[in-house]
């Protein structure tokens, strides 16, 4: 694992799965999603995260950037996060596609107690396409992902296709 600090606060881990390039896909809606936790072995859980898209039939991984160390916002009586921004390309409508997401977050133990609350695995859908949406359920592009060092640094690292 390489670690690089960034400032007193930030750290960026770079491992075999992040950042990583996949092979092209046909399928026609590319999908960023910034993805992170704070509860376990973070980074074995999202390299984990790679695995399990790789196999998956509703999407193809793509990308994904390298994993950043982050303090906590909103509620920071908790451990610090590690995120990354991860992009996937899928057949699947916006809404779909977040239930399908939604069922992830479920199997890699994700409950939702309160708002900003310590999690295992979080994934929000920060793009797709160029896609505008706001619904009681999703807005699209993902509100404040400009604000977020744990969306913005990872993302600054992967290539543009």
């Amino acid at each position: 694992m390489l670690c690089k600090a960034l400032n007193g606060s930030l750290t960026l881990i770079k491992r075999p799965l992040f950042p990583a390039k996949y092979k092209a896909s046909s399928k026609r809606y590319s999908v960023t999603l910034g993805v992170g936790g704070n509860i376990g072995d973070l980074v074995r859980r999202l390299e984990r995260l790679s695995v399990f898209l790789k196999k998956s039939e509703r999407c193809d991984l793509v990308q994904t950037g390298p994993i950043l160390k982050n303090p906590p916002f909103g509620y920071t009586d908790q451990d610090d996060f590690y995120n990354s921004v991860i992009l996937v390309k899928t057949n699947l409508q916006p809404k779909v596609f977040l239930k399908y997401v939604l069922e992830i977050e479920r199997k890699f133990g994700r409950k939702r107690s309160f708002a900003n609350a310590p999690r295992t695995l979080d994934i929000d859908m920060i793009f797709y396409e160029n896609r505008q949406m706001n619904s009681d359920e999703l807005t699209l592009p993902h509100p404040h992902w400009h604000e977020r060092e744990s969306v913005v640094i990872p993302m600054a690292y992967m290539e543009r296709r």
